[in-house]
């Protein structure tokens, strides 16, 4: 009887440590992946504006980007977000309004840390009110 109840209790506390793994967004999922914007807020990204914001992520996690300016930083994925403190970025005034406006955007959801969703090849960067949705747009 003790054993069966050892075997029971083995197997229930095995059972719960898998049910518990993290099987979010891992850093192997986005490095050297690049991908392209596709909306901002709801907003969608017009596609012949000549210059696709896009974000790519390098080795060991940097960050790198454009939306009217370009952008750059070393990644920290943890939980499922992702954080660049210390953002750098090009200081360029753009003419159009809503690539302006998503450079401030991307630089808020970056350092303040985005909740990510990897699927059917679309990843989402959530934070605060904001949410950015690109597509994986390798070059293969």
């Amino acid at each position: 009887m003790k054993k069966s109840l050892f075997v029971l209790a083995a197997a229930i506390t095995l059972g719960a440590c898998s049910m518990n793994q993290n099987t979010g967004v891992k850093q192997t999922d986005l490095q050297h992946h690049r991908f392209e914007l596709l909306s901002v807020d709801g907003q969608t990204v017009p596609a012949a504006q000549g210059r696709i914001p896009e974000i790519e992520f390098g080795s060991n996690m940097h960050i790198s980007g454009k939306m009217c300016n370009n952008f750059m930083g070393q990644g920290q994925l943890h939980n499922n977000v992702l954080t660049v403190k210390g953002l750098a970025s090009t200081m360029m005034l753009c003419p159009d309004e809503n690539l302006n406006k998503w450079d401030h955007v991307i630089s808020d959801v970056l350092n303040n840390g985005a909740a990510l969703t990897l699927q059917d090849s679309k990843l989402t960067l959530t934070q605060g009110k904001h949410q950015l949705v690109y597509r994986l747009k390798d070059r293969m």
